[in-house]
């Protein structure tokens, strides 16, 4: 039995993880699970392009993305009558990020979307392809 879902979207292209989201959002009410969405940001702090932005436009950053974040579930969970979810917005490495969470939130399964495959990644993109690899629970493919 599943009581625990993460999803990993990408809001960084408007409406590109709606699908994703709104398939983890059934498999939660289906299965009466708690949900966490997370989406990562890319931390620029320590490598040259951080010498670039100033310490307080990350933390911009990350409030800006959380209000995104929290927008783009609000109509869907109230559409399916879901309870809360809680989101989160990380930073690092995508792949790393999802994974860390998954193991701080215990869940049973993870839910993430792939993006349409090109010869480079073949079947799935690299970060789909390492969650899939690396995790220690059932993860759900999303496709378009």
């Amino acid at each position: 039995m599943t009581s625990s879902i993460l999803c990993a979207i990408d809001i960084s292209t408007v409406g590109a993880d709606t699908h994703v989201l709104t398939e983890a959002i059934t498999q939660a009410k289906m299965h009466n699970a708690f949900l966490d969405v997370v989406t990562v940001l890319p931390d620029f702090g320590f490598s040259m392009v951080g010498t670039f932005f100033d310490k307080d436009q990350h933390k911009e950053a990350e409030e800006a993305t959380k209000q995104k974040l929290d927008a783009l579930i609000a109509p869907l969970t109230q559409a399916k009558k879901m309870p809360v979810t809680r989101t989160v917005v990380a930073t690092g490495s995508v792949y790393e990020q999802v994974l860390k969470m998954a193991k701080k939130t215990k869940c049973d399964l993870i839910i993430i979307g792939a993006h349409r495959p090109e010869l480079r990644d073949y079947l799935l993109g690299p970060n789909s392809a390492r969650i899939v690899r690396h995790s220690n629970c059932s993860v759900y493919v999303v496709r378009n």
